[in-house]
């Protein structure tokens, strides 16, 4: 689905007109109006302020045109409820919402990540604990977060 037909389909699901939506977003009506036929799309500050409007992620927003990736743990986050938020309720698309909790990150070092992904982890192929974890290890160190 298109952002243009995303932010219609919201808009109408929200119950509301393009003026009440345009005096929330700090827009004008004709702007509202421009989105929804695709003609332009909203700027940076008011893809923030409708994600908070509608409870959803900018990428959704936009109509997923990245996967996210949780930047700690590696975990895909293909759902807005996957996804951590920041204290003012905003969120971060960067991490998920066990790795990032309040503000705050759950993991402050690798190993007490590592201890819960090989414990929880399939290994249909009966790798060892330390290959697993060394496995691992590699994948996080790619991570925005353990770099």
């Amino acid at each position: 689905m298109e952002t243009c037909e995303i932010l219609k389909n919201l808009r109408e699901k929200n119950g509301l007109t393009q003026e009440q939506l345009a005096e929330r977003v700090l827009v004008t009506r004709q702007a509202v109006s421009r989105w929804e036929t695709g003609e332009t799309q909203p700027n940076t500050e008011t893809l923030k302020l409708l994600s908070r409007e509608y409870n959803v992620s900018i990428n959704t927003l936009l109509g997923s045109p990245v996967t996210l990736i949780c930047q700690c743990c590696g975990m895909p986050l293909t759902e807005d409820e996957l996804i951590s938020r920041e204290t003012d309720g905003s969120f971060n698309e960067d991490y998920c919402k066990w790795c990032y909790v309040g503000g705050c990150f759950t993991y402050k070092s690798k190993e007490p990540l590592l201890d819960f992904i090989v414990g929880h982890m399939p290994n249909p192929e009966n790798l060892p604990e330390s290959e697993l974890r060394k496995l691992y290890d590699s994948h996080l160190s790619q991570l925005k977060h353990w770099k």
